[in-house]
């Protein structure tokens, strides 16, 4: 158990001032005496008055110090196994008592303070926040940060993943809030910026080379091990763990990103500046910003580009999901390029194919004319569809249709007029219908329409028109209201007076 400093100062007064013995510490301390005598050991200072016997280690000393200095961090347990080949006698739990006494402490290192000139250089990291559902996928959160080193000003994006074209992206988005560029940018040896290290040996990544050719800025790592080099984003970092984003709730990603970027303009653009106190940070970012790099007149391409192999069916996959394209590019190679917001499918230089993007997994994203297209062409086409347009719509479809198939009914005329009470009734009552069908032990059609319709009946509604029906079939299915026959009584009576 470690000794908090607090606890050995009181230990080494007592002893070395008040003259107290190891027992009386431990005692009045309520700590073992093995800790306080660990204490003492450590400290370096021998024991006063104390008369040390002989110990079955002593032969051994040597050795383990000799071993210790060369490999610190060694374990006792494999230095028990080292010296009991040696002819060592004791026991193994009171050798890891006599190691603690022995092992060096860890010499701490002191640090310069770093300080730069304002526009010089700005700081970049990663921070994983969780992972956010999305649909049947789970991405992780990420949060790019970049903090000028002068005005500490912090520019703060979440994306879904911290893949090279997300953590270019972020560049853009700092360079664009702040309207201009540091000059050195500084980065842990992450492989989105470094590759390969072997000492002074960098290798970067050529993208990030020509990135920052294209910004003008120079990519700059931090020596290995040196993490205090890049203090300032660490230290943005857990400023927004606990400022921003504990206890935060927010409805999906882009609502998250629209809360940070108030919070960045708001409350940590309030905040002063270590460099000058007597400013804010954004009063120091406005003092700042002239000394910073103009932007270029066109930002840099951060689409993701990745060549798909068509199959035989006609989708393309792209991040977890299939896209849609035109039957006639199966088993061919196509271009997939997409940016945050849409899915490009690029035959050379023709977009054969355009889609929203989708972060879910496992879905079909689909244009309704690539697969109508297809369908015209193969006899069996509509039952797939069918079938895959139920169980996207009402997921217990599934079940109905494996109990029907037990049963040897006909599954196609079956998937039609499901689809058919789902054009009518809608995915809920659908969903309620063959619920209840499942439970009674009846998969067929008819018990799941007759349900529809006690339910219909129950609430008075009138019975629903599919769109696509004939006029005069529209006309035979819509409700009429009986007419009052008391005008002919009124005939009636005027006919009698007259007589």
């Amino acid at each position: 158990m470690a000794i908090p400093p607090e606890l050995e100062a009181q230990i080494l007064r007592y002893f070395h001032a008040e003259k107290w013995r190891v027992g009386t510490i431990a005692a009045q301390l309520h700590v073992h005496h093995s800790a306080v005598s660990r204490v003492l050991a450590q400290a370096g200072l021998p024991p006063i008055g104390a008369i040390r016997r002989a110990s079955a280690i002593d032969p051994y000393l040597p050795f383990i110090l000799e071993t210790l200095e060369q490999f610190p961090t060694l374990t006792a347990s494999r230095l028990y196994g080292m010296v009991k080949e040696r002819g060592y006698p004791g026991r193994p739990d009171h050798f890891r008592h006599l190691i603690a006494l022995h092992r060096p402490r860890r010499k701490q290192e002191a640090y310069l303070r770093l300080r730069t000139l304002p526009g010089e250089q700005c700081q970049v990291d990663w921070a994983h926040f969780d992972y956010l559902p999305v649909g049947n996928a789970r991405r992780p959160l990420m949060g790019f940060v970049m903090v000028l080193s002068w005005s500490r000003m912090i520019y703060l994006h979440f994306f879904l993943g911290a893949h090279l074209e997300n953590f270019l992206r972020g560049h853009i988005g700092a360079y664009q809030a702040w309207q201009a560029v540091p000059r050195v940018h500084l980065y842990d040896n992450l492989k989105s910026a470094v590759l390969e290290r072997r000492g002074a040996a960098i290798r970067f990544n050529p993208t990030l080379l020509s990135f920052a050719g294209h910004y003008r800025f120079e990519p700059r790592p931090v020596a290995v091990a040196r993490g205090n080099e890049k203090g300032r984003v660490e230290r943005a970092i857990r400023y927004i763990r606990d400022a921003f984003f504990a206890g935060r709730t927010f409805a999906d990603l882009d609502d998250l990103n629209a809360q940070a970027e108030t919070w960045m303009n708001g409350e940590a653009a309030d905040r002063r500046c270590p460099e000058d106190p007597n400013l804010t940070i954004r009063e120091a970012f406005a003092l700042e910003r002239p000394h910073l790099l103009p932007l270029p007149e066109q930002p840099y391409l951060t689409d993701e580009v990745v060549a798909v192999k068509i199959g035989k069916t006609p989708y393309a996959r792209f991040d977890l999901n299939d896209y849609s394209v035109p039957h006639a590019y199966v088993q061919r190679q196509l271009t997939v390029s997409a940016d945050l917001k849409q899915v490009r499918i690029l035959n050379g230089q023709e977009v054969v194919a355009n889609h929203p993007r989708s972060f879910d997994k496992g879905q079909q994203i689909e244009i309704p004319q690539h697969i109508e297209n297809l369908a015209a062409q193969k006899h069996h086409a509509s039952q797939h569809r069918g079938t895959y347009r139920l169980a996207q719509a009402v997921p217990q479809s599934q079940d109905l249709l494996k109990q029907a198939a037990e049963r040897g009914q006909p599954l196609g005329r079956m998937i039609q007029e499901l689809l058919g009470l789902l054009d009518r009734y809608g995915v809920a009552e659908l969903t309620v219908g063959i619920q209840e069908a499942l439970q009674r032990g009846v998969p067929h059609p008819h018990a799941v329409r007759l349900t529809l319709e006690r339910r219909r009946e129950a609430r008075q509604l009138p019975p629903p028109i599919e769109i696509n029906l004939p006029d005069h079939l529209q006309k035979r299915d819509s409700p009429v209201k009986p007419h009052s026959l008391t005008s002919y009584d009124q005939l009636a009576e005027t006919a009698d007076d007259t007589d």
